[in-house]
């Protein structure tokens, strides 16, 4: 039976009448579907920490023991009863979706004090529990979501039922595959409308193993191991050729039609098209995956297959990343040794949780491209300066843009792309093209990043694309 699994981010949560008219009721049957709910906006970065800023959530103020923990832990409890209250107005279903959000938090709060107090003795350490403690908070956000969509949908005569995969009461674990196989062996999903928790606890830990990654993680592993027929996306936005909060929504276009090549550069950027781990799953299985915009439910959106191989010369998407973290190690000591050089140094790396981006090197100097929290970059840095010390070692904010595209000319868009930005007055610090051609990088200053964006996607996208039209 042909059947999708679909995710729902959190934005779009948020506007829950619109998930509701375009995407839940749309079909005039509801069922044969699967979806999987995020958070709603922002209460997973309160419950953890602000992913854009790095600003501390709840489970940052646990670590660094911040007595105010509780009273943030009330205020997001607050705000919860309050989407609770936008979005029922039965007053029987409200209270019950109030129950459940206060005894989560309830729960949560008890055992979080029980942690800290039995952390009081020297034989115990609260970094033993962090892990522990992160994993359980990140898992209230999404279900709150879930179990609130499921209710809402049951008081509208259709047979939605709440999965909630967090273990919350449920001592029982095994691996993600587990986990999910034995959630779905008796859901009948011709009859009932299942609503999965994005987050799943698991032997291996989704927030240690995929960080904020996880829900993506959780919807493809559900989408292969039930073989469905289609894997759909739903965002607030479509996935066009650049961010149309930069460009402008009247100068970008939806891709329409692109391959799991250009989202697996789209994700090393950190755009959210979908994490390359839950790709890879998906392309393992040869299940097709569509972006769609929740906003627009008869548009198409776009369709990212193994299948789509151009020939044609195109740049499809300028994407970037700005306040990256360009580290520079120069030292003529390593002629000859740099790839033992190149070893310590992602041990550093990985050890201080940062993200890796990019890398360059030469005879004697490297320059690697992080992303992370400041503290973690400065200790990055540090760290270098004291295994190296006869290196020089220095740090700066940059932007990385690529141009990305399934099949692309890479010569000819980075001298077009360079003499673009030079034309701009924008100056680029670096920039290179791989053998592969798909993509093209340039490093900019991190100021410069908006205007380089608009000025690669007028002179690679939108340029070429009013020339084919007047032709």
């Amino acid at each position: 039976m042909p059947y999708t699994v679909e995710k729902i981010g959190g934005t779009s949560m948020s506007a829950f009448d619109a998930v509701l008219d375009n995407i839940l009721l749309r079909p005039h049957h509801p069922y044969e579907r699967v979806f999987v709910v995020s958070a709603y906006a922002t209460i997973t970065d309160a419950l953890l920490e602000c992913k854009r800023t790095g600003k501390p959530g709840i489970y940052q103020m646990i670590a660094k023991h911040d007595t105010q923990w509780q009273e943030a832990m009330y205020q997001l409890e607050q705000r919860m009863l309050l989407i609770n209250e936008h979005l029922f107005a039965d007053p029987m279903s409200r209270i019950r979706a109030d129950k459940f959000i206060r005894s989560r938090i309830s729960e949560a709060v008890n055992c979080i004090n029980n942690i800290l107090e039995t952390c009081q003795y020297g034989q115990f350490s609260l970094r033993q529990y962090l892990p522990q403690v992160r994993e359980f908070l990140s898992s209230i956000g999404e279900a709150h979501s879930a179990y609130n969509t499921s209710l809402k949908l049951k008081t509208l005569g259709i047979n939605a039922c709440f999965i909630d995969l967090s273990g919350w009461n449920n001592g029982q674990a095994g691996s993600l595959d587990e986990v999910i196989l034995a959630a779905f062996e008796d859901i009948d999903v011709a009859t009932q409308l299942p609503i999965v928790t994005g987050y799943a606890y698991c032997n291996e830990g989704l927030m240690k193993t995929y960080d904020r990654g996880y829900s993506e993680m959780t919807f493809s592993r559900i989408a292969a191991l039930t073989n469905a027929t289609q894997a759909i996306i739903h965002k607030e936005y479509h996935l066009s050729s650049a961010d149309p909060r930069i460009v402008g929504a009247d100068k970008v276009s939806p891709m329409g039609l692109t391959n799991f090549d250009v989202a697996d550069q789209l994700a090393n950027l950190g755009m959210e098209a979908i994490h390359p781990n839950a790709a890879a799953g998906l392309r393992q299985q040869g299940i097709e995956l569509r972006i769609k915009n929740t906003f627009e439910p008869e548009h198409k959106g776009t369709l990212i297959s193994n299948v789509h191989k151009p020939k044609n010369n195109k740049v499809e998407i300028i994407a970037g990343k700005d306040k990256v973290f360009a580290l520079h190690i120069f030292d003529q000591s390593m002629v000859g040794k740099i790839d033992n050089a190149s070893y310590e140094l992602m041990e550093v790396i990985a050890e201080a949780k940062v993200h890796l981006v990019g890398k360059e090197m030469n005879a004697n100097s490297m320059t690697y491209y992080l992303s992370g929290s400041s503290d973690n970059l400065n200790h990055v840095l540090y760290k270098i300066e004291k295994r190296y010390p006869n290196a020089s070692a220095s740090g700066k904010m940059v932007a990385l843009i690529s141009a990305i595209g399934a099949s692309m000319n890479t010569n000819n868009a980075l001298t077009q792309g360079m003499q673009a930005l030079v034309n701009a007055k924008i100056s680029p610090i670096a920039a290179h093209s791989s053998m592969r051609n798909v993509n093209v990088q340039f490093v900019v200053e991190d100021n410069d990043y908006n205007r380089a964006i608009c000025v690669l996607h007028d002179v690679l996208i939108a340029k070429p694309l009013s020339t084919k039209k007047a032709a």
